[in-house]
């Protein structure tokens, strides 16, 4: 898929599963997933430490399920966790869907 006809996918799948900023459900489909975690991982700024208290607080703002949402920003690499607090890793560091185990 090309740069522009992958941006247009990406956005309708975000028109599919947000009603404005809330997440109606979490996708099935690990490509879908990932293109909604990535929308969601951006309501948290680069370079600051979050508690775990604070990923849930915002998450909760889009979706009541945080606990699932979190674990899925780190399985998906796009988050890191270590001893309680968490950080958004740089866009240029995030694995394509290919990459992830």
């Amino acid at each position: 898929m090309n740069n522009n006809k992958l941006e247009n996918w990406e956005e309708k799948v975000l028109n599919n599963y947000l009603d404005g900023t809330q997440l109606k459900k979490i996708p099935a489909s690990r490509k879908k997933r990932l293109v909604v975690l990535r929308w969601l991982v951006r309501k948290f700024e680069e370079k600051v430490t979050y508690s775990e208290r604070q990923v849930n607080e915002i998450i909760s703002q889009h979706h009541s399920d945080y606990a699932t949402l979190r674990r899925e920003m780190i399985g998906y690499q796009l988050m890191e966790r270590e001893k309680g607090f968490y950080w958004r890793l740089p866009a240029a560091l995030w694995k394509s869907e290919n990459e992830i185990k």
